[in-house]
């Protein structure tokens, strides 16, 4: 497509198995540049493949038609595998990410008005006000020294979720907020015995164990929060909104347990998959000249160097269009859980097993080579209104699909806006010289040893 350009970073545009290798051939797997080095090179060719592994075959589901089929249409037919709702539910609790039926149902209508245009809309000038402060931070700094922009993005979306879930409480929960779920990912370390059967359950009470020691703190400063706001009431955030919520259908709200369980995960996931999206965003921005000029001259004349308001997202359509290709290169989630077939079924002309393993993954089918033209090149207007037109839906899923897809979507979109909005106006941004770029996938996907970058006053 005319003024696109490969990235030019070296080995970085290949990510996923160029196409001279063998289709069936397992790509390397020390290969840095590829979050899923395991997956064959045929999943970016065909609609499913099948796949054999220590714990059984696996069907790697890239074609849109399968992943509606998979996430939508037969979403019954394939939850979550035992392993992973068990570490889920070890972390989490019934937060989102790991409850289930009817449980999740409820949870999902009543904490959706939480979530609404209105509501997200009402988050946009703390967005705004906490990015102002990282700016002032930026003009401080000295010039042309690297900054390690995927932990300034990390810091930056920690204070926004903790200002919108906390209000003023947020500074200090943030930091207990932190430690704790540090400690819990160095606990979380699945291995061979939790596929084998009651060294399996074994296994899954020392895990409880151990991540109730790990959050005691926060559970201990949570519930005094709740507490307190449950007997005053507060202003206008997301944990106010979360304990005065009610299921649409029922009237029943949430216990304090499980607004903690939700806050929680709505904190982890609101400002890890945020920061890493905004990470890469700067990286892709700084390789392509060409888009960050066409970016700037839209912020020039939609925002003339003030902070955008909610009635200005609309208008920042090439902005948009940045994330949103961005997020097609480097999901911030590369893969979405692993789900097994409770009943046999038949997925793009493939036969799925009772109880074979099904992956989703946005990094798979975001680089499909029967859905994208040139999926590695970096080319924001591929989602201009003109190019989305006939694309699949569920050929582009960085927040996932179906009924479970993620409830912050818009409020993760509106942030990010709000974010490249108000830097990009000020600073262009360049990687440091000599620095290799290479991907570290921990459920999100971060550069490995951050990436330092110089910033430039414009």
């Amino acid at each position: 497509m005319a003024g696109t350009a490969d990235i030019d970073t070296p080995k970085l545009a290949g990510s996923a198995p160029p196409p001279q290798r063998s289709r069936w051939s397992l790509t390397r797997p020390d290969d840095r540049q590829n979050p899923m080095p395991t997956i064959i090179a045929a999943a970016y060719e065909e609609p499913v493949i099948r796949q054999t592994s220590p714990v059984g075959a696996f069907h790697v589901v890239a074609d849109p038609e399968g992943v509606k089929r998979v996430m939508l249409d037969n979403v019954a037919n394939y939850p979550k595998t035992a392993l992973e709702r068990r570490f889920f539910s070890a972390v989490f609790g019934d937060g989102l990410l790991s409850s289930d039926g009817e449980v999740w149902r409820a949870h999902r209508r009543a904490m959706a008005p939480s979530f609404s245009p209105a509501s997200v809309a009402a988050y946009v000038p703390g967005m705004a006000e906490e990015t102002n402060a990282l700016q002032a931070q930026w003009d401080r700094a000295p010039a042309a020294e690297p900054i390690d922009i995927a932990r300034d993005m990390t810091n930056l979306t920690l204070r926004i979720i903790a200002r919108t879930m906390f209000s003023v409480d947020g500074a200090s929960l943030a930091a207990v907020m932190e430690r704790s779920v540090a400690g819990a990912s160095a606990t979380l370390r699945p291995g061979l015995g939790d596929f084998i059967p009651v060294i399996d359950k074994l296994r899954a009470y020392a895990l409880r164990r151990r991540i109730g020691v790990v959050f005691a703190e926060l559970d201990t400063a949570m519930a005094r929060l709740i507490a307190e706001r449950e007997r005053t009431g507060g202003g206008d955030d997301l944990l106010t909104k979360l304990i005065a919520a009610r299921d649409a259908e029922t009237g029943i709200g949430m216990t304090a347990q499980e607004v903690r369980d939700q806050v929680l995960t709505i904190f982890v996931a609101g400002h890890e998959t945020t920061a890493a999206a905004m990470a890469w965003i700067w990286y892709l921005l700084s390789q392509h000249s060409w888009a960050e000029a066409k970016l700037h001259a839209e912020l020039d004349a939609v925002l003339g160097g003030r902070a955008p308001t909610s009635e200005d997202l609309p208008k920042l359509v090439y902005t948009r269009m940045v994330i949103e290709e961005a997020m097609r290169l480097y999901p911030p989630a590369p893969g979405i859980s692993t789900r097994v077939a409770l009943k046999a079924d038949e997925v793009c002309g493939v036969t799925i097993p009772k109880g074979g393993y099904v992956v989703v993954a946005p990094w798979v089918t975001h680089r499909h080579r029967r859905v994208w033209g040139r999926p590695e090149r970096f080319d924001p207007e591929r989602f201009s209104k003109t190019a989305s037109e006939g694309r699949p839906r569920f050929a582009y899923i960085p927040f996932g699909a179906g009924p479970r897809v993620c409830i912050g979507a818009s409020l993760a979109t509106t942030e990010l806006l709000i974010i490249l909005s108000v830097l990009a106006q000020r600073y262009r941004l360049a990687l440091a010289p000599g620095h290799q770029v290479e991907l570290l996938h921990r459920v999100t996907m971060r550069p490995l040893g951050g990436l330092p970058m110089i910033v430039r006053r414009r």
